[in-house]
């Protein structure tokens, strides 16, 4: 493939959303999941893994005729990337160019501390053994295990959600930014402010206050969490993240917030849901499988060096 005959790329703007969901929604109905995640973890993936960075510099689109063919979001956790590409340009020349690119952003947007990260990093499917050849020709290797692709299909019958006393479980409110910031930072570490949550995540497109179920202390405090993402040409649910506040661990917190969106997913048509977590996480892995879901795939994380 010439260089002419590649795919153009673009900087990705937000009014893409829309048509870039329903365009990856299309990739999995044709090709399977099989190196496609579910369409949630694109607004995910753009807007709050890459809070307070400039988007439009680190997300790129590649068209061909006007259609979405490719996406790269670039320095995801500071060193990672992602590439997804349409099924008909699978292993061929324009896939490897987007890796390319997406690479070279990624590294030349990284800190120059010498102490940050040395290198690039990308995650694939197990399964995905197209994309593992293309990143093994570019130099990159496997150093780890990354998630675990979780499954479970929502005609199999579904728990009644059964909080602690006290604590209500309801969906998300514009007001609840604080809370809800507060409630990840706990979770995960985090450093989110209530004025970040709003502006990154809640008045980003693809985000709905009602898909993001919380569990609500008696004392107003957000104790649990779980926003949930459909996709409703291929009927899957996903949900991402889901945590819970380290005040109110072992409760049962997270497993009420699931049942209770599970059943509204249910409702909404989706046939299917779906859950990753990182491999290590054996609390993950115990809340999930409690839950039915069973493990589909894996993903194994790739790095290469960063440019000397």
């Amino acid at each position: 493939m010439t260089s002419s005959s590649l795919p153009r790329m673009r900087p990705y703007t937000d009014g893409d959303l829309p048509r870039l969901a329903e365009t990856f929604a299309g990739w999995i109905a044709e090709a399977g999941r099989c190196g496609y995640d579910h369409v949630g973890e694109v607004p995910h993936r753009i807007y709050e893994n890459l809070r307070g960075k400039p988007i439009g510099e680190l997300v790129q689109l590649w068209e061909t005729g006007g259609e979405i063919v490719g996406l790269a979001v670039n320095l995801r956790f500071g060193a990672a990337f992602d590439v997804f590409c349409a099924p008909a340009l699978r292993g061929g020349g324009a896939e490897l160019a987007m890796l390319r690119t997406a690479y070279q952003t990624t590294a030349r947007t990284m800190t120059a501390d010498r102490t940050a990260e040395p290198y690039v990093l990308t995650d694939v499917f197990d399964c995905d053994s197209t994309r593992i050849q293309l990143l093994t020709g570019l130099g990159f290797t496997r150093f780890r295990t990354w998630d675990d692709v979780t499954v479970r299909d929502l005609t199999d019958p579904v728990g009644v959600p059964a909080p602690p006393e006290g604590f209500v479980l309801r969906t998300a409110r514009p007001g609840d930014a604080d809370q809800l910031a507060a409630a990840r930072n706990s979770a995960f570490e985090a450093d989110w402010t209530g004025q970040l949550y709003r502006s990154a995540v809640m008045t980003r497109p693809g985000y709905a206050a009602e898909w993001e179920f919380v569990a609500e202390a008696p004392d107003g405090r957000i104790a649990a969490f779980a926003v949930c993402w459909l996709d409703g040409r291929n009927r899957v649910g996903h949900f991402e993240p889901v945590g819970t506040h380290r005040d109110f661990h072992r409760r049962g917190l997270a497993r009420a917030v699931m049942l209770a969106a599970m059943h509204r997913m249910r409702a909404a048509g989706m046939t299917t849901v779906t859950v990753n977590y990182n491999a290590d996480n054996l609390p993950a892995a115990r809340l999930y499988a409690s839950l039915g879901f069973r493990r589909e795939h894996r993903t194994y994380g790739f790095r290469r060096p960063r440019p000397t």
